[in-house]
Parts: structure tokens; sequence; C-alpha cells
């Protein structure tokens, strides 16, 4: 018997759980703005939840290799093994974001410029010109063209402009309001996790 699968059927195995994470973001986020009959609160409130599982999602990302090799089980491997699934997840909850911002600009310009300043557009624009490039090359066709150098160099220098450009705008936030107070703390966490990776890795070479 032929225990080999169908390339159709590997291909599916294999990105279902970008998927099922695509359909939640994508029905969280309708269901916050249809509750809030698509008005400008609504929307808001849409905005801030993406914004929330970007981050949950990059975080995971970010820390799945450090979380699986230190504390490995069940789940961190199977995080690891899915890194660029949820990598792809999370560029996909920041592209509704973008839509998010856009309706809200659209819908209440005013209440847009007073959210927004110079450095959100700066380290945000910055921040998504990165997400593009690595949601770009996370696929190994695209990975190999470029070569594997310029892909970490890449990935590298995106993930930490990612990370800064997340601490700076919940920091900002986090000022004022104790509710973006564990945010802050889940980005100190997961540095902390990376830099304890790094620095066992270099140790064992």
């Amino acid at each position: 018997m032929d225990t080999v699968a169908p390339l159709a059927t590997r291909a599916t195995n294999r990105w279902w759980l970008f998927w099922l994470l695509a359909a939640i973001i994508l029905a969280l986020s309708g269901l916050v703005a249809f509750r809030g009959d698509f008005s400008v609160a609504g929307v808001r409130q849409a905005v801030r939840l993406t914004a929330q599982m970007s981050l949950i999602l990059f975080c995971i990302a970010f820390s799945a290799s450090a979380l699986a090799r230190h504390l490995p089980s069940a789940s961190t491997l199977f995080l690891r093994r899915h890194r660029r699934q949820i990598g792809l997840a999370f560029a996909f909850s920041h592209g509704v974001h973008a839509v998010a911002l856009f309706a809200f600009a659209q819908a209440s310009p005013d209440q847009f410029d007073d959210a927004t300043d110079t450095a959100m557009f700066v380290f945000g624009g910055l921040a998504y010109l990165f997400i593009i490039a690595m949601a770009a090359t996370s696929f190994d066709r695209t990975a190999a063209w470029i070569g594997p150098r310029a892909w970490r160099i890449l990935h590298t220098v995106g993930s930490y402009d990612i990370w800064l450009t997340f601490l700076i705008a919940e920091g900002k936030r986090a000022v004022h309001d104790v509710y973006y107070w564990p945010y802050v703390a889940v980005l100190i966490a997961v540095m902390a996790i990376r830099w304890w990776g790094g620095k066992t890795r270099s140790a064992g070479s």
C-alpha cells in the first residue's frame, strides 16, 4: 500500500494551522466591528483586537525555537514545528490590522490624527516593510532564491525591529493605562527567552 500522501493532501496538512488562525482572526475582527455596528468605536475595537492578536502571534513565533530548546515538551516542539505558519498568521493578522486602520482613518480622520503621530508612521511603516519581506521569503522557493545568509539577516533584523516597534507602541500606552502592562511584560519576557537561547547556543559552540 502506498503510504505517500498526495501533494495536495500534504500541503493541506502542512498549512492547516495557518488557515485556522486566519479564519479566527477574520471571524473575531468581523464580529467586533459588527457588534459595534461598524461605527467608529467598533472599528477602533477591531484595530485594538488585531494589534493584540498580532502581538501574541509574533511573540510565539519569535520565541518558539528558544522555548523548544530549553523547555522541550509536546507544546513547545509543536510551536517550533509550526513556527512558519504562526509567523505567516501574524503577517495576515497585521494585514487585517492595516485594513482596520484604514477604515478608522476614513470613518473619523480627526480621531485618527489624534490617535497617531509621526513616530508611529515611521516605526510602523518600517515594521510593515519587514513584515512583507519576511512573509514573502517564508516559503522554500523564495528563501532559496535570496540565499541562507540574506534570509538570516532579513529575518533576524526584521524580527528585532518588529519587537521594538511593538515595545514602543505598547510602552507609550502602558504609561497611561495599566491594561497594557501585561503586553509590555510579554514582550520583555520573549526577548529574555531569545537572549537566553542565544547565550546558551554561544556557550555550547
